[in-house]
């Protein structure tokens, strides 16, 4: 792809990683808007150089691509707010790294004449030079209207990434089901520690992190088939003594520990893994109707 002139828009953790991504690409950064003295130090360390402007220059400056990374909820009005300014203009890419939208947010940006993209890296970022190291090999889940398709393709590239095609009313689902595996598993691993941590073990990262790199490449790999414990295997008592024990130790942990062990059972008899007869009493543990100290 030829070098594009570029801006970026809300250069938080996604926005200042990618410019950087792109500078490094051999496009051409020449602008970025900065509200918070976070976001100023990101572009200081990320994007050395690049002239910080309002957001309204910054969408007149970058005459092939803007990037607005914002969070989701601000995402139509800040494209709203730009058009209505006249900043958005004919044949210019404006392109958003959402992964809960498509196209249609664009709209205002389309009907200025701006070709809309919509384009998520499917990574989590730390704002930090490390994440340029994860990009490569990454994907990205875009939406783009048809003449577009050879753009953002070629975009993804540039970049080291996979592009992955998701369409616009699959979006929501797309976006759904990353949060469900990468935002909740930071949360059930910290649980996990948490509560190593309150059964006296003093390094849970050293005891955790085997086993779970082990799951999560065994799961990648065998789906289902990677299923192992207490739930596989219909232990209905040792699944109470940790529901018990949770109950004692961390009450507020108990509804997950339940939903989480009810959907694998759910999952482990559909896949044959576990009998619906051996489930029984394991199922009557986690079943809905128990005593409200479990609910």
């Amino acid at each position: 792809m030829s070098p594009l002139t570029v801006g970026i828009i809300g250069p938080g953790r996604v926005g200042a990683v990618l410019g950087a991504a792109l500078r490094a690409a051999g496009h051409d950064v020449v602008a970025a808007s900065a509200g918070s003295s976070g976001a100023k130090g990101r572009l200081a360390r990320l994007l050395p150089g690049v002239a910080v402007l309002p957001s309204t220059q910054v969408a007149h400056a970058a005459t092939d691509l803007l990037v607005v990374a914002v969070p989701d909820d601000d995402l139509a009005g800040v494209v709203g707010d730009l058009a209505d300014r006249g900043a958005l203009g004919p044949g210019q890419v404006v392109l958003h790294t959402s992964g809960a939208h498509g196209l249609a947010v664009l709209a205002p940006a389309a009907i200025a004449g701006a070709r809309p993209l919509a384009l998520h890296p499917a990574m989590t970022f730390t704002g930090s030079a490390a994440d340029l190291d994860r990009l490569p090999g990454i994907s990205y889940g875009i939406t783009a209207p048809a003449d577009l398709k050879a753009f953002a393709e070629d975009l993804v590239h540039d970049l080291g990434g996979n592009p992955e095609w998701v369409a616009e009313h699959d979006r929501a689902l797309y976006h759904t089901a990353l949060a469900h595996g990468a935002n909740h598993l930071v949360t059930l691993v910290n649980e996990a520690m948490d509560r190593l941590r309150d059964a006296g073990v003093v390094y849970p990262e050293k005891v955790l992190a085997p086993l779970l790199h082990a799951a999560l490449d065994n799961t990648l790999r065998m789906r289902d088939a990677a299923l192992t414990g207490p739930v596989v295997r219909g232990d209905a008592g040792t699944v109470a003594r940790h529901v018990a024990a949770l109950e004692t130790t961390a009450p507020d942990s108990v509804p997950a520990y339940v939903a989480l062990a009810r959907r694998t059972a759910d999952r482990a008899i559909a896949a044959g893994r576990l009998r619906p007869h051996d489930a029984e009493a394991l199922l009557d543990v986690l079943a809905s109707d128990r005593p409200e100290r479990v609910a």
